[in-house]
């Protein structure tokens, strides 16, 4: 049985609504009908005072950390168990420097001790990564910001629907960013949103002009001025509105797919909890105070070498299965912006050992049962 590692879910929404743009002929760019529709249910499910659309996760961490206005020399502390876009987003601003952390051996998140032991003079901003939708603790993260006066973003690419004491990721620091990529829990096959998590109208006026070309176009649609010209240097930040439409389709049946994703993976957590201890596995470990949204189901190995051998052996079996990142301090770029490869150890041993099984919204008890059929037998 050939079992893929990841499969969208589809509402049967998604066409109709493409449909209706096209059909009535709406308007096919960014911000039209869907976009605003879009906007309108992120800011009141998740209490966000304004939503902006991007064109995928990682343009919405550039935009963030564009947002933070630093200036060559500082400094921005970062996990280095992450995707290299949490990274491109500091370096992509001239003279910005990463700092790698270490990450917490139990939630796989970025370790509050680490970036305490990393803060320096130049300092200036924390980007942090909720891994697997599993929150990172924010009591702590946040405290160490406003002692030193740090900005933060959230990367929470892998987090809608999970929380902090019942509070949604991407809504503690300055911003906040999610991916809607295709193998996100919600997914327009490409796309983000940008979380502002402040009223402040001058920030919300440049993050608009930043993503609109360099342009105080959103206030000429809005009517606020007669014209619209260049403002500031900018990009294009802004999905199709058909993207925007196969999105809302997704977003109106979100409680039902976390709902699926969630049996699927306490599935796979009571199946295999009986042999964490003989097989010397390590299950994902929940704090008490989040809530997460089933994003990944991962099992950590005793060694890089048995995690590569059950790797190997599922795969022949037809089935997905993946390990995930390369830590960035060791990578070649990550060497060539200071990362020392002999450092993180936590990273580096957790890099090696994680194996990550297929998880999706409608994976079938038959097919997770082969899986867990697989597995044990290798384990």
């Amino acid at each position: 049985m050939k079992v893929k590692f990841f499969k969208p879910y589809i509402t049967g929404n998604e066409i109709k609504y493409i449909h209706d743009i096209i059909k009535n002929g709406k308007d096919m760019s960014g911000d039209g009908e869907y976009t605003q529709k879009v906007h309108a249910w992120l800011e009141k499910r998740y209490k966000v005072p304004k939503v902006l659309l991007t064109t995928s996760g990682t343009t919405a961490l550039e935009m963030a950390v564009r947002l933070l206005n630093l200036k060559a020399g500082d400094e921005v502390i970062v996990p280095s168990f992450t995707f290299s876009s949490t990274a491109n987003a500091i370096l992509m601003q001239n003279g910005l420097k990463a700092v790698f952390a270490d990450v917490d051996a139990n939630t796989l998140n970025i370790d509050p001790n680490d970036i305490k032991r990393n803060i320096t003079k130049h300092t200036k901003a924390l980007l942090i990564v909720h891994y697997a939708g599993v929150a990172c603790d924010m009591d702590a993260i946040m405290k160490i910001a406003r002692e030193h006066k740090l900005k933060v973003v959230e990367d929470a690419a892998q987090a809608i629907e999970s929380t902090y004491k019942r509070k949604q990721l991407g809504t503690f620091g300055d911003f906040g960013c999610l991916s809607f990529h295709d193998t996100k829990n919600i997914t327009c096959g490409e796309g983000g949103a940008l979380f502002i998590n402040t009223k402040n109208v001058k920030i919300i006026e440049q993050a608009e002009i930043i993503r609109e070309k360099g342009t105080n176009r959103s206030k000429f649609f809005r009517g606020l001025v007669d014209k619209y010209t260049w403002m500031d240097v900018g990009s294009s930040y802004l999905p199709s509105d058909l993207l925007a439409a196969y999105l809302y389709a997704q977003l109106e049946k979100i409680d039902k797919i976390t709902s699926l994703r969630k049996k699927a993976y306490n599935y796979y957590l009571q199946k295999l909890s009986p042999f964490a201890k003989k097989a010397h596995i390590q299950l994902p470990i929940i704090p008490k105070d989040a809530k997460h949204n089933a994003h990944i189901f991962y099992i950590l190995l005793p060694t890089a070498k048995k995690r590569d051998d059950v790797l190997t052996s599922l795969r022949k079996a037809g089935i997905g299965a993946s390990f995930h990142y390369i830590p960035l301090h060791s990578s070649p770029q990550g060497k060539k912006s200071g990362g020392d490869k002999e450092a993180l150890p936590v990273t580096t041993s957790i890099s090696q050992q994680l194996l990550r099984l297929p998880l999706f919204a409608d994976i079938t008890r038959l097919e997770q049962d082969h899986i867990i059929k697989e597995l044990t037998k290798l384990l």
